[in-house]
Order: C-alpha cells, then structure tokens, then sequence
C-alpha cells in the first residue's frame, strides 16, 4: 500500500461526528478517520515520474516461505 503514497497528497485525515458503532473513538459520536489513496496515479493526474518496476520473490524464496509458513505465526 504505501508503495504508492506520498504522504502530503495521498492522506486525508478528517475530524468529526462519527457513527454510533464506533467504538474505538475517545469521545462518544466524535473522532477521526483516515483516508488513503494508494492507486496508481496516472499523468492525467499531474503525475509525470515513471513507476518502478514491481518486485517479485524469487521462486526458491516463494518455496522457503510456504515451507516455514506455519513459524511466521500469522
């Protein structure tokens, strides 16, 4: 996710009334929220940098990981 971020464009954090659920706020109806834009940005969009390259395991370091998969503890 944060591959695709610039901090100063892509987050939004927004203040306010929040839904009744929301149990995770410190004041009853009242709190914050994040918004994160991960896309690809295109030129059209004012983004004129090329992307890199995406990364990908070698296939022998994909076989090491499923085989300790069960340690990781995820």
């Amino acid at each position: 996710v944060f591959n695709n971020i610039d901090a100063k464009r892509d987050l939004v954090i927004s203040e306010g009334p929040l839904d009744a659920l929301d149990h995770a706020a410190d004041i009853p109806f009242y709190g914050s929220r994040i918004g994160i834009d991960a896309t690809i940005k295109w030129p059209s969009e004012g983004h004129t940098r090329e992307w890199p390259e995406d990364i990908e395991m070698s296939e022998e370091m994909k076989k090491q990981v499923d085989k300790r998969w069960s340690e990781y503890g995820i």
